[in-house]
This record gives structure tokens, C-alpha cells and sequence, in this order.
């Protein structure tokens, strides 16, 4: 089973919706953090070895995780959405835009939601 890492800025509105979006998949494991210090959940050496793919929002979180944590990143992919912070928590809008932009990066086997 493949393990997707979300990160945002703060793990306050982006990254924690998509994890509560994904994890009702039977086919993964999910998770969520933040790249700054006084996020609700701080990325760590141990999240980021966890994951198989980190699913950053934003071109600034990619950078800061590779900067970061480039001794524990070695081959995982790294995947950005570009999804920039204009959205609150659940947002449906918000939401549209992750499955979409999930859609490719996700195994086939189950739906991304019950629409």
C-alpha cells in the first residue's frame, strides 16, 4: 500500500483536506504536515521517510522540503499541485481541484470519492 504525504504551509486548511478527502481510499495510507515550525502538524525526518510520495501544494513547500530534508527525501517522488492558499478547510472548490489534480498520481483501483 502506497503512503501520500500532503504539506502545505501552516497543516491548517489545504494539506488536512486532503487528507480527510483521500483517506477514505482502502488502496493508501495518507497523511498531512506543514513546512513552517508553528504548524498544526510540523513536517519531520520521520514523515517524510514514511511517505512513498510527498504531494506538496505550492512551489515554495517543494523547494523547502528539498532543501530541508534532502537526506531523507533520496528517490520519493515529488509531487506539486499549485494549488495556491485561497481556500478554506473543505472547500468544495478546494476539494474539485486535489482529486483532479490527484487523479493522475493516484493507483487506479478505487474512486477518489462517491460523486
Amino acid at each position: 500500500m502506497k503512503r501520500y504525504l500532503f504539506v502545505c504551509s501552516q497543516n491548517r486548511l489545504r494539506s488536512p483536506t486532503a487528507e480527510q478527502v483521500f483517506a477514505s481510499r482502502p488502496d493508501i495510507e495518507v497523511a498531512s504536515a506543514g513546512t513552517n515550525n508553528d504548524a498544526e502538524n510540523p513536517l519531520s525526518d520521520e514523515l517524510v521517510a514514511w511517505a512513498d510520495f510527498i504531494v506538496v501544494m505550492e512551489k515554495t513547500h517543494r523547494n523547502k522540503v528539498q532543501k530541508r530534508y534532502n537526506r531523507v527525501l533520496g528517490s520519493k517522488r515529488l509531487i506539486c499541485l499549485d494549488i495556491p492558499d485561497d481556500y478554506e478547510f473543505m472547500d468544495p472548490d478546494l476539494i474539485r481541484l486535489l482529486e483532479s489534480r490527484m487523479a493522475r498520481h493516484l493507483p487506479m483501483s478505487a474512486p477518489v470519492s462517491d460523486q
